[in-house]
């Protein structure tokens, strides 16, 4: 008896699977469920007065009925973004939702059918990346492996500043890199290649600051990173909103982590937004919860 009880317990342990955040569930959503669990979320669209109240009426980054996608392929459909400057906010969901697009549509790796991006009181839609990066101060970093791993954290944080009009302009601004973040200092001369997970998410990060941007897209910043070196990360993030008034809209596979930081939180499905509110806010409703916080 003893040994039957011990095996159904170790088979119930094996089907236990981890939510789309942290926690565990008995049974597997699939991701077609999870959309149509998650569309229920919200039976009407979310007023545009509501997403400018979570703004403070202030919006630095302002998105409009955007209509975009890849090739002939539209993703987001008729999607509304506000966000304040030096604010936060986390977009969640299911995959396939189209999280990562709307990080895309704003630096321009989309195609944009309609709608428009409004940063700073300029529309800068149809800018291409490096004139968004340079002239309207937006900066994209890419999720985990971007950086050359053959160069030095030196020579990587100078490729920072390919669009400066000198050199010495980048080699200038990673200096000042090189104080605020000591751990990268120290291993200034270090090929890239041999930094730990954390270590090079850092460079990622302080490599889009050396052009001094107002606005940091980041997607999955903890991704493939160890829990310790993921709350190294999100400080560091903390502190660039906090510290130096950036304006900060993430994407986040580990939502808890994402909600947890955010301002705001977003909730994506089928490219549509299905629900906005307080990052805390979000963190207590229990739909949200049980879809995508695995509690």
């Amino acid at each position: 008896m003893g040994t039957t009880n011990e095996a159904k317990r170790a088979d119930g342990a094996e089907r236990q699977v981890r939510g789309y955040g942290l926690g565990g569930v008995d049974t597997v959503i699939s991701v077609e469920d999870v959309n149509r669990q998650a569309a229920a979320l919200t039976t009407e669209a979310v007023p545009e007065s509501h997403l400018a109240a979570l703004a403070d009426n202030k919006p630095f980054v302002k998105i409009a009925g955007l209509r975009a996608g890849y090739g002939k392929m539209e993703i987001l459909h008729n999607f509304n973004l506000q966000v304040g400057k030096g604010q936060s906010l986390c977009l969640i969901g299911p995959n396939g939702a189209g999280k990562s697009t709307v990080l895309h549509s704003i630096f321009g790796f989309t195609n944009i059918f309609g709608g428009n991006v409004v940063v700073n009181g300029k529309n800068v839609t149809r800018l291409s990346p490096k004139d968004k990066l340079r002239s309207a101060g937006v900066a994209y970093i890419l999720q985990d492996k971007s950086v050359f791993p053959g160069m030095t954290v030196e020579e990587n944080l100078w490729m920072g500043g390919y669009l400066m009009n000198k050199p010495v302009q980048a080699k200038q601004k990673a200096e000042e890199i090189f104080e605020k973040y000591p751990r990268l200092a120290e291993r200034r001369r270090h090929p890239a290649k041999v930094l730990s997970g954390g270590e090079r998410r850092l460079l990622e990060i302080s490599r889009a600051l050396v052009m001094d941007p107002e606005v940091l897209l980041v997607d999955e910043p903890s991704i493939g990173l160890e829990p310790r070196f993921i709350d190294m990360v999100f400080e560091i993030l903390t502190d660039l909103q906090k510290g130096d008034g950036k304006t900060i809209i993430m994407v986040e596979q580990n939502a808890k982590k994402g909600l947890e930081f955010a301002d705001i939180g977003y909730v994506l499905v089928s490219g549509e937004l299905a629900m906005a509110d307080k990052g805390d806010a979000l963190l207590e409703d229990p739909e949200v919860g049980r879809l995508f916080l695995g509690g």
